[in-house]
């Protein structure tokens, strides 16, 4: 993973117009950039029409290179508000080396009034914006802004995506001739749906023919202000010349895409299947919730304080990457939930308690930009806590805790998603197009696509039988606040976790245990905890009070989180398990092989499990990338996160060890 995303540098005029420092160029023209932008992108691109021509559950996306201050994707989606069926969805992708601070957004989108309605939702949601993928959802689901953190040729070959239009925009070739150049140019070209169109503010020969040889067919046009020409251009086909990209293989290839009704099953009322239904309602999908408890958020989503913990690697690994995405995602998410009450961004300190996890988190804090975390002596460390530490440690400023139900709760109310609760779904049929849900074969619900999210229990179907889901008991305790315990200021992890208190708790936990399958809570559990909490901090135990750490009167709460072997969630679509054994059998000799034959897809079944410890980070993220899957929409993560993440992957590895 790259590192070494900083801020823009920007210098202010006597207009209050910003300039880039590194590239000293101007972010937008000194005459009239909104204009231009509308000269330039919307009209070349001929977006008010095509806007106007989606149907209700189309959508059209738009790549940008250079993301900037945001305008050009403001008057986007501006347009698209004006234009649009009020069901159509708009997906704007935009990479950016060099974002800026929201504060320099602010002031920037502030010579802009007359969007001012728009620039306002952005900057409600411009934060944790961190290197890679992440993810923005605005106008209520409507409009999907997914902002590509860092260098434009490491980014775009990781996108999956069908680009309608293009933005080709950035400093000016002279000033940054990294982001023009034929490399580049093949990326947008690899990308470009067919007849996607694209246009930019330069008419450089030089441009417009590197343009041409990727594949565009680009003209002049008369230019607007102080331009003389800018270019606009249509992609024609990949050229002769161009360098195959390499193809997906087909056990990782997108299913085809459910014709008919829009409506989904998703079994499991857990964080997993609470963001499934909710990420598809939000593109217009009536979805039937079905969970075998009487409530949502009855099992391991049901703990009364989840910690924001960013397990990462310095190594770049596609769980590192996709911790970073998941983590900015929900963290913008949580912002419709009630602080103080449903969450707490009051950061995440690691202790570093011996010599092995200080030397890791000296490079963790060299791979990833300070605002994500960075290293506090002891000192600093036990001063933003409020209690006595022995250690300091790695600080997740923007971490905190979470009550999941409330997350569960918040994403189930969305109007076109239906919770039944008591229903145990047993088996599924697949009659006439329909996956029927079946208890002890009386049909409880039926729909063409259903996502199973019911942690270790999608092994009781036949093709999520053999996912190699494991399930470790958990238990956490519960401890009342006190006016001493009070002080404490931050969540405080080592081994175990203890966070601030919520309405008067204390939350401390959690115990790892591989082998009870009782979820009864026990005085060795707590035992097991306590012994977690005098390692983080002798001061806070002491501050909570002997009387009540007696693990034979203590209260807590248990449940099995659901883990995979490789720690990243099983997210996507679902293929026959004997058929994909058959059609790939040839990978048992040679690895190296790759058949040409379709996978075999079991059409409209999906999954979404395997989230381990890290669910109120991965599992919301999942459920955009399982609606992105099911829609044929661009990966919210890159191509590499989201095979990481395909059920296939196990069935794939079992051939090639040939078991």
């Amino acid at each position: 993973m790259t590192t070494e995303t900083a801020n823009a540098q920007i210098d202010w005029d006597d207009q209050g117009r910003p300039h880039s420092r590194v590239f000293d160029d101007v972010y937008f023209s000194d005459k009239s950039g909104l204009e231009e932008t509308r000269y330039v992108f919307i009209e070349q691109n001929a977006l008010a029409e095509r806007f106007a021509a989606l149907p209700a559950d189309g959508h059209l996306v738009i790549g940008e290179t250079g993301f900037g201050t945001g305008l050009n994707f403001l008057c986007a989606w501006q347009l698209f508000e004006q234009h649009a069926h009020p069901d159509a969805r708009l997906q704007f992708i935009s990479v950016e080396k060099y974002p800026l601070t929201r504060n320099d957004l602010q002031r920037a989108l502030a010579l802009w009034p007359e969007l001012t309605p728009l620039s306002e939702q952005l900057l409600a949601v411009y934060f944790a914006i961190h290197p890679g993928f992440q993810t923005l959802t605005l106008a209520d689901g409507r409009v999907t802004l997914t902002l590509l953190i860092g260098d434009a040729l490491e980014q775009l070959p990781q996108l999956d995506a069908k680009v309608d239009a293009w933005f080709l925009d950035g400093f000016a070739p002279a000033k940054n001739p990294d982001m023009w150049t034929p490399e580049l140019f093949a990326q947008l070209a690899r990308l470009a749906a067919p007849d996607s169109t694209i246009s930019t503010f330069t008419s450089t020969g030089w441009v417009r023919r590197a343009l041409n040889d990727a594949g565009f067919k680009m003209r002049r046009t008369p230019g607007i202000g102080h331009k003389w020409e800018i270019l606009r251009g249509t992609f024609v086909g990949l050229p002769d010349t161009a360098s195959t990209a390499p193809t997906v293989k087909p056990w990782f290839a997108r299913p085809p895409r459910i014709k008919g009704p829009r409506t989904a099953l998703v079994i499991g009322g857990g964080l997993s299947g609470c963001a499934s239904a909710n990420s598809l309602a939000r593109r217009g999908w009536t979805v039937i919730l079905l969970e075998r408890h009487e409530r949502l958020a009855k099992e391991a989503s049901g703990n009364p304080q989840g910690v924001l913990y960013l397990k990462l690697s310095a190594h770049g690994t596609t769980l590192s990457q996709m911790i970073v995405s998941g983590f900015g995602y929900t963290r913008r998410l949580l912002e419709h939930l009630q602080r103080g009450r449903d969450w707490d961004d009051c950061g995440v300190l690691q202790l570093a308690f011996n010599a092995k996890e200080a030397a890791r988190q000296a490079q963790l804090a060299a791979a990833f930009p300070p605002a994500l975390v960075h290293l506090l002596d002891q000192p600093q460390a036990q001063a933003l806590a409020g209690i006595e530490l022995a250690h300091g440690g790695l600080f997740y400023p923007e971490g905190g805790w979470v009550h999941p139900p409330a997350l569960c709760h918040y994403q189930a109310l969305h109007p076109k998603v239906r919770v039944l609760t008591h229903h145990d779904i047993l088996q599924l049929h697949k009659v006439n197009e329909q996956w029927q849900a079946c208890h002890n074969d009386q049909v409880l619900a039926s729909a063409p696509v259903v996502i199973l999210a019911g942690a270790a229990e999608v092994k009781r179907f036949p093709a999520s039988s053999g996912l190699p889901l494991k399930r470790i008991r958990g238990q956490i305790t519960q401890l009342v606040e006190t006016p001493a315990s009070a002080v404490l200021k931050t969540v405080v992890c080592a081994e175990g976790y203890v966070a601030p208190g919520r309405l008067g708790e204390h939350t401390l936990g959690a115990s790892f245990d591989f082998d009870n399958e009782d979820l009864t809570t026990t005085p060795q559990g707590h035992q097991g905890n306590l012994e977690l909490l005098e390692e983080i901090s002798p001061d806070l135990a002491h501050r909570l009070g002997d009387e009540q750490l007696n693990p034979d009167t203590l209260r807590g709460w248990a449940a099995f989180r659901c883990t995979s072997p490789d720690y990243l969630p099983i997210v996507g679509p679902l293929a026959d398990p004997e058929q994909f054994a058959s059609a790939y059998g040839v990978l048992r000799k040679d690895a190296r092989q790759v058949p040409d034959v379709p996978c075999p897809w079991l059409d409209g079944l999906y999954v979404n499990s395997g989230h381990g410890s890290r669910g109120l980070i991965t599992a919301p993220l999942s459920g955009e990338i399982l609606a992105a899957w099911i829609n044929d929409e661009p990966l919210p993560v890159s191509r590499a996160v989201a095979e990481a993440c395909l059920p296939n992957r196990f069935g794939l590895r079992a051939l090639i060890k040939g078991l």
